[in-house]
Order: structure tokens, then sequence, then C-alpha cells
């Protein structure tokens, strides 16, 4: 194998300096740290050839000497709402592939877009738009958040657009996706809730459990019925208690469900986050982003859905209470905080951004690793976890900054 020892926010466009290499044109990166599925290797070299990584050195191949920095594979984000000052809920097409584009130059190859609560026949026609992105490989699919959640959880949600889980309204949702539904989470303990779980288990969606207000036996009954993955632990759902346990305890001890966790320092104190390691283990965390619009973009007056959000040092609240409104998380910044800060193995982390989203979206085959056949998605990091280099299907989005 070719793997060896050997006013809205100010605009801050990202600058790129692509490699001189062609579109397609085999390349060898050498001297790598290089972290595979079956371990870390020093002194690696990875071959790409067309799109794909290879398994044998093809000839002329153009050779890069990366010595000194980290090669990982692609970031793959389950949650997302938007980035570049676009949203993937109200923006139009060139707005949305602005805002693909910014994560793709923070290390996100592939990106399940997100949308918040809204009109239920809004909604729909936004994931007729989603569904053709989707068709075209800009992003990985569709996720649903809200309208079917606790107003006692809504969090940076509408609460008078907010409806039980009715399966039929569930069902309208994901057939107007087109089959590119990819999640919907649900408060699963509301009237509907245990059927539109199942019914989205028999259509191959994952059910996911946030914005819940469920006690701990409820949300057992949940992931009997199907849902496999918790919506941003711990935020928008009951507190750990040592006589109601709630949501979070029956989350994390189940080997069924894996657990999304916002790591931009504001959503999570490290302790809960090392807390959710230590019981799930990286095989069964998904970092996301929860991303809105002012990601990569800069401080000021955004809207997500109908509410209207304040972005200061980096930190979206709702203009109205002060809610914590999403994220202006990129995914190279929660790669470095969880190696950095929350004291995690670089093998941990990788898992948790790619290997374990692209299992849950089915997608393994094809991404979340380092192996011949795979999509050539796959960043370079520096030796202080910095972003040097995005590749994506094996071209440079951001190309080689070795200097």
């Amino acid at each position: 194998m070719a793997i060896a020892p050997g006013a809205r926010g100010t605009a801050r466009p990202a600058t790129t300096h692509p490699h001189p290499a062609t579109a397609g044109h085999p390349t060898v990166l050498t001297g790598a740290t290089v972290v595979l599925p079956t371990g870390t290797v020093e002194n690696g070299r990875l071959t790409v050839d067309g799109t794909r990584i290879a398994a044998t050195l093809p000839e002329n191949a153009e050779v890069i000497d990366v010595t000194g920095h980290y090669v990982v594979p692609g970031f793959v984000d389950l949650h997302n709402h938007g980035g570049g000052g676009a949203s993937f809920t109200s923006g139009s097409v060139d707005d949305i592939l602005k805002g693909i584009h910014t994560h793709r130059l923070h290390g996100t190859t592939t990106l399940v877009a997100s949308t918040v609560t809204g009109d239920l026949d809004v909604l729909a026609r936004r994931a007729g738009l989603l569904s053709e992105l989707a068709e075209q490989g800009e992003i990985a699919g569709i996720h649903f958040e809200g309208p079917f959640i606790s107003p006692c959880r809504k969090g940076a949600h509408s609460e008078e657009l907010l409806r039980d889980p009715d399966p039929a309204e569930v069902r309208k949702l994901i057939d107007a996706a087109r089959g590119r539904a990819a999640m919907v989470t649900l408060a699963t303990e509301l009237p509907g809730g245990l059927d539109s779980v199942r019914l989205l288990a028999e259509r191959g969606v994952i059910a996911a459990i946030g914005h819940t207000d469920a006690s701990y036996e409820q949300t057992i009954q949940a992931i009997d019925a199907g849902a496999t993955v918790a919506t941003h632990l711990f935020n928008a759902m009951p507190p750990l208690g040592h006589r109601a346990p709630g949501p979070i305890t029956a989350l994390l001890e189940d080997d069924r469900i894996t657990v999304e966790l916002i790591n931009d320092g504001t959503h999570l104190h490290p302790a809960a986050l090392r807390l959710a390691f230590r019981h799930a283990g990286a095989d069964r965390v998904a970092f996301i982003t929860d991303a809105m619009d002012a990601a990569g973009f800069g401080d000021g007056r955004y809207w997500l859905g109908p509410l209207e959000v304040e972005v200061s040092d980096g930190v979206a609240r709702l203009v109205a209470d002060g809610t914590i409104a999403g994220s202006t998380l990129t995914l190279d910044r929660a790669f470095k905080r969880a190696v950095t800060v929350d004291g995690l193995s670089v093998e941990d982390a990788v898992t948790a951004l790619s290997a374990t989203p692209a299992r849950l979206l089915g997608m393994d085959d094809t991404i979340g690793s380092l192996e011949p056949g795979k999509s050539a998605d796959l960043l370079l990091l520096d030796s202080a976890f910095d972003l040097k280099g995005v590749m994506r299907r094996g071209e440079w989005v951001v190309g080689p900054q070795l200097g």
C-alpha cells in the first residue's frame, strides 16, 4: 500500500495558496506522520491518484515533502447550519455553496446541511433545494433540527413554530428530501415521538434525540425504538441528576448511541467532554460544529431562522434573551482544541472528526479514513495542529502551505 514508513459581520475571505499540481495529477506526500485506522505511521508516505488514495506508486507522480506535518482524513460534519455569512435554512444556492466552501477551507470535506425550525411547508421546499445539492455531491445529506422539539428545551428555535412529531408530518419532510434526508432531531417524549423514530429507522434516516425534556426511562424507550444519535449531548436537555439521571445518562451508557459534541469551549466544559469520551469512547463520539452563518465570517448581527442573533467575540447568542444560538466553530478549531486543551490523543480526535461520523452516514466505505481506494479527502496539519492544506477528492482546496 502507498502509506508506508519512510450589519452583518465583516467578511474575512480566506486566502489560499494552491499548489501548482494540476487536478488529477498523481501526487505523493512523503515524510509525514500519517494517521491510519491501524495506528500512526511516522515518516509515512501517502499516494493520491486521481480522486482516490492509491495502493501503488504511479509513474511520474509529483512528490511533495511534508516532513514535520500530520496527514489526517478530511473532517465530516453531521450538524452544520451555515458559514461564511450564509445560512443553509434561508440562503440562495450561491449562498449555500459559499457556506460549504467556507467550511471546506477549514478542513470539512464532507458536510450535512442542517435546517432550523420553520414553517413545515417552507422546510419542505428547502429540503427540495438542498436535495439537489446533495445529488450534485456538494453536501452529504440534510439534517432537520426542528420543528419536532420540546418547547421546554427549545434553545435558539422559534417556540411558536414548534410542533409535536406527528409521523405524517415527519414523513412529509423526508419525502421532500427525495432520499437525501440524513437525520431528524426529535424530542421523542412528545406525542408521536416513538412512532416517528420507528418511521425514520424504517426509512434509513437517523433518528436523533435532542432539544428534549425526556426522562431516563423515556430516553431508553426511544433508543429501543431505533434512535441512534444524541444531538449535541448535554446541550438543550435536562442535566444529569443523581435521582433523576435524565437523558444524558441513558445516551452515554447505551452502545447503540453516538453522541454529538460541540467542542468550542463555550458549549461544554472540558471536564464534560472528557466525561463523554470516558464513557462513550471515540467510536461513539462525533464532533460537530452546529455552526451558524457567522462561522468563518465575523462578529455582528445575524438571523437564525426568524430569530435575531448577536455574535460577539465569536459567541452567538439570541438578541432577545441571550440564549446560545449555535456556534461559529469550524472543525479545524475543534480538532486543535481536542488535542491541545482537552488532552485527547490525535488518533481519538481523528476518529471523532472523521471515522465515526462517516460510519453514521453509511459512507465509511469511501470516506473517514486514509485507506487505498477511498476518496482522497485529506488534511495537512503542522506540529502545532494548525491547518496547512486541504485536499478533497484529489484536488487541493487549500494547497500545501509549507513555508
